[in-house]
């Protein structure tokens, strides 16, 4: 299959303007896998230009065929599972045999934004005497989605998927670590139906990303920017848009009186998965003190006998690389970090002497403020936490300037309600890893991001309301 790493540009694959491109490695065998084209600003003006001229006509495009759209692209997404998984094996070290439950969860996504294209609805208001007062739901016309490198498929899917269904058009960024799949959908889209310019991609690394925030021409301006990426990058964003999620950070809480067996499968498998880089990977850990050795000693029974390293277009491998050689040696500088902090408990190598793998690693016995707690390491890394008192685990929990997810584990329903009251977390789950569903809003509270996606009023996020004030003689 060949790869396909050019811009996308108004129904067309296009090279950069500057003829510039970057290289791309496969970080299982540390290979040149594609050179990608990198984007500049006439680039991003040109996707833009040619998003706009594509708004009003799809603005004024019926709910239905919107609707039949979307459905249209989350059936060929279905009908692509081999292909896009091997581009995200390839690009990212995603293994195949874990891909169609990653694929099956962006197209259900795109099915749901589909049924709530026809319920962009506004109210009526007869209370003001001598009035009929009304607010209509208006798209806010070029939308800027700047994906992350760990899930761009399914963040495509949450951000263009809700963008487009509200009667948007967008430019997407793709991150320079994993940029193949957004231009495979892209052709997908174009065969579901989407016209030329609804949907455009840029790739290049972050360079691209402030033009896009920054993006203010008179007739060619970027009306919101949907981000999903690291605090860092967040916060520029945010500077020069004022719209971002930034850091994520998700725990888990094991009381005594759980079942401990079922909560340490439950903490290894959320480690396992995407080989710990995923934004609800549960890296922090707080178990009551009294079911401390045999909670470690059932989480790394579980965590280790998850792991196949190797080729992800294997089918038999089941976890795969760090993204690429900066993730990996991030990583791996935490565990020396996390080494010097605390006690390692298991792990805290390279596995094998070729590609980016790490070995399952957990560290115990650090303070508060060590910084592989505080920090966000995104990687198969997690830290463990002791507590004595329902009131501590909470103030430890709680104490952090972040909080996307979290679960709680015992069998005391009445405790159950107390923590997932008290805790600073967007989603709570009780007796189970990080749950989530279509119906449901997607977000964090404090510094783990700025709104929400998915949920039955996920359009609104994508809409601009507009008061109608109607005098009667």
């Amino acid at each position: 299959m060949s790869i396909e790493a050019r811009h996308f540009i108004n129904g067309e694959f296009v090279a950069s303007a500057s003829g510039q491109t970057f290289d791309l490695f496969n970080p299982a065998t540390e290979e040149l896998l594609a050179k990608v084209s990198n984007g500049d600003a006439k680039d991003v003006d040109a996707a833009v230009a040619a998003a706009q001229a594509a708004g009003p006509a799809w603005s004024a495009t019926s709910a239905g065929v919107k609707s039949a759209c979307l459905n249209k692209l989350a059936a060929l997404i279905r009908a692509n599972v081999d292909a896009l998984g091997k581009l995200e094996a390839q690009s990212m070290g995603v293994p195949m045999s874990q891909y169609p439950l990653y694929a099956a969860g962006a197209a259900g996504a795109l099915e749901h934004f589909a049924a709530l294209t026809l319920l962009k609805q506004g109210i009526t208001s007869l209370n003001t005497p001598g009035f009929v007062n009304m607010t209509l739901k208006q798209p806010f016309g070029v939308i800027a989605a700047i994906l992350p490198w760990n899930v761009p498929l399914a963040m495509f899917a949450f951000k263009v998927g809700a963008a487009v269904a509200a009667g948007n058009t967008c430019v997407v960024k793709t991150s320079e670590k994993a940029p193949l799949t957004t231009p495979f959908v892209a052709r997908l889209a174009l065969e579901a139906g989407f016209p030329a310019g609804v949907i455009n991609i840029v790739h290049g690394a972050g360079g691209v990303g402030a033009l896009l925030s920054g993006h203010m021409q008179a007739s060619l301006c970027i009306r919101k920017i949907s981000f999903t990426g690291s605090a860092a990058t967040g916060r520029k964003v945010a500077a020069s848009a004022a719209a971002s999620n930034l850091k994520n950070v998700t725990l888990d809480i094991v009381f005594e009186d759980a079942d401990i067996e079922k909560a340490a499968q439950a903490c290894a498998f959320s480690m396992f998965r995407n080989s710990g880089q995923i934004c609800q990977a549960q890296s922090r850990v707080y178990v009551q003190e009294s079911v401390k050795d045999s909670f470690v000693a059932i989480y790394q029974k579980h965590w280790t006998a998850l792991i196949t390293h190797g080729d992800p277009l294997d089918l038999t491998t089941t976890q795969g690389p760090m993204a690429d050689k900066i993730q990996f040696d991030n990583v791996m500088r935490f565990i020396e970090i996390g080494k010097a902090e605390g006690k390692l408990a298991f792990g805290g190598k390279r596995s094998g002497t070729k590609g980016y793998f790490i070995e399952p690693t957990l560290f115990t016995d650090l303070k508060p403020d060590a910084r592989v707690v505080r920090e966000e390491i995104f990687g198969p890394v997690a830290v463990l936490t002791t507590f004595k008192t329902e009131a501590e685990a909470l103030r430890l929990a709680n104490d952090t300037e972040y909080g996307l997810a979290a679960s709680v584990y015992t069998k005391d329903v009445n405790r159950a309600m107390r923590v997932v009251q008290g805790i600073d977390s967007g989603a709570v789950s009780v007796n189970t890893l990080n749950a989530n569903a279509f119906d449901m809003p997607f977000g964090g509270v404090k510094g783990s991001g700025c709104g929400r996606e998915l949920g039955v009023d996920a359009l609104d996020a994508y809409l601009e309301t507009k008061s109608v004030f109607f005098k009667l003689d």
